[in-house]
């Protein structure tokens, strides 16, 4: 079992930067994949970024470049930093667990409870 705390969301207006955490539960927390998903009102939950336990890193490719997704296994603790937001960026982000990037996406994975993050133009 996997508990996930997401954390840093807020208000930030357009061509801002935020850096969202999500802490993890459990002493397994390097052997997971970890991803970043976000939900915007009205629209499908999507992945943003994922990074699996040996450090492999994948963005989705509208935000190649805006996005950078680290791990801290140490601190149990994945993060997302977001840079130049847009407001089509508003949305509620997501921390995901799982074995593999493809369970990320495919699978049932662990979630967290989620963060808003608003962008305001």
């Amino acid at each position: 079992q996997v508990q996930l705390v997401e954390s840093g969301g807020g208000l930030v207006q357009a061509g801002g930067s935020l850096r969202l955490s999500c802490a993890a539960s459990g002493r397994t927390f390097s052997s997971y994949a970890m991803g970043w998903f976000r939900q915007a009102p009205g629209k499908e939950r999507e992945l943003v970024a994922a990074i699996s336990s040996g450090g492999t890193i994948y963005y989705a490719d509208s935000r190649k470049g805006r996005r950078t997704i680290s791990r801290d296994n140490a601190k149990n603790t994945v993060y997302l930093q977001m840079n130049s937001l847009k407001p089509e960026d508003t949305a509620v982000y997501y921390c995901a667990a799982d074995q593999t990037i493809g369970e990320l996406v495919a699978g049932h994975p662990y979630w967290g409870k989620g963060t808003l993050v608003t962008v305001s133009s």
